[in-house]
């Protein structure tokens, strides 16, 4: 399906495409991508089998590239698009990076973040804006293939 350029569609669909190479990897299928300005920066999937790296996670090699990329420390003006909720490590790393939007596919209700966050409690930076459920059912559906392959 075509997505129109610039669209929460559209780069939640390139971030797929990282989950897809991830699951025919043998990683758990989590793709991302960074976006500052309507151009992607840094696409990253899972690599933790790969790099033997319990943190190699597609969030935080995606924004590890997106800083090297642009030279910065933080990242405002960038939106990271990413199939699945993000687990408190990536999180926290989130907040760390100052990113300003932060896009998901599907929830993770096991290892998400929300999970852990209360009305009084953050976890993702203040500023940063949060829109979930983009592409779900496709996000979703491929990370249980994942798991019922593994069964």
């Amino acid at each position: 399906m075509a997505y129109s350029f610039g669209s929460d569609e559209y780069f939640m669909n390139e971030a797929f495409k990282q989950a897809e190479i991830a699951f025919e990897e043998g990683e758990v299928p989590v793709g991302a991508v960074v976006v500052c300005n309507n151009k992607i920066v840094a696409k990253a999937h899972n690599q933790t089998e790969r790099l033997n790296d319990s943190t190699a996670h597609a969030e935080i090699l995606a924004l590890t590239s997106a800083f090297n990329y642009l030279g910065a420390k933080y990242l405002p003006d960038c939106t990271l698009f990413v199939t699945l909720e993000p687990c408190t490590m990536c999180a926290g790393a989130l907040n760390w990076s100052q990113i300003g939007k932060v896009v998901y596919g599907a929830t993770d209700p096991k290892r998400g973040y929300k999970r852990l966050v209360t009305k009084k409690e953050q976890v993702l930076h203040p500023k940063t804006e949060i829109i979930t459920g983009v592409l779900e059912k496709q996000c979703g559906d491929l990370v249980s293939a994942f798991f019922k392959k593994l069964r």
